[in-house]
């Protein structure tokens, strides 16, 4: 591959991460509205009769944000917090998108956070009665973006090399 290749290439993975953070990010401010629309469309579905524990945990979580939003509204500023990191660690791999073989320790960095990503949703999940197939959906975000990150860090390493020669 050209270089010019390699580096069109490597911006189209990063924009993929990034819009990917982004999204993740944006869409945990509104999590009550979210969970209410998708209840909505699980009835609809007929998720209780195809997938009944989903569906009652789909349920019971709504139960409760609807209950702490309305008593504690307050709480939901952890996960604004939550938003605003997604949003943040997006602008961090604007410096790979930038100049991509002076700031691969971003990507590095990304791979060492997806890493944390299984191992965070396998011990905090069960403390806190997270179902199993509800981690395996969290680590799921981990192992795609790491597979990304994967692409991403050997076109970087090739993108280095062409430059050299």
């Amino acid at each position: 591959m050209s270089a010019a290749s390699l580096l069109r290439s490597i911006r189209i993975w990063l924009g993929v991460v990034i819009v990917g953070l982004v999204v993740s990010g944006v869409t945990a401010f509104p999590l009550q509205h979210e969970l209410e629309w998708m209840v909505r469309v699980a009835a609809w579905m007929q998720l209780a009769v195809h997938a009944p524990a989903l569906n009652a945990w789909l349920t019971r979580v709504l139960g409760a944000l609807t209950v702490t939003d309305a008593r504690y509204p307050f709480l939901a500023y952890g996960t604004d917090w939550l938003a605003f990191a997604h949003l943040v660690i997006a602008v961090a791999f604007v410096g790979p998108y930038r100049d991509p073989v002076r700031n691969k320790w971003v990507i590095d960095w990304g791979l060492i956070a997806c890493a944390g990503v299984p191992l965070m949703a396998l011990i905090a999940g069960p403390i806190r009665g997270i179902p199993v197939y509800w981690r395996l959906i969290d680590c799921s975000f981990g192992v795609f973006c790491c597979l990304a990150l994967l692409v991403l860090r050997r076109r970087v390493v090739e993108l280095e090399r062409v430059q050299k020669s």
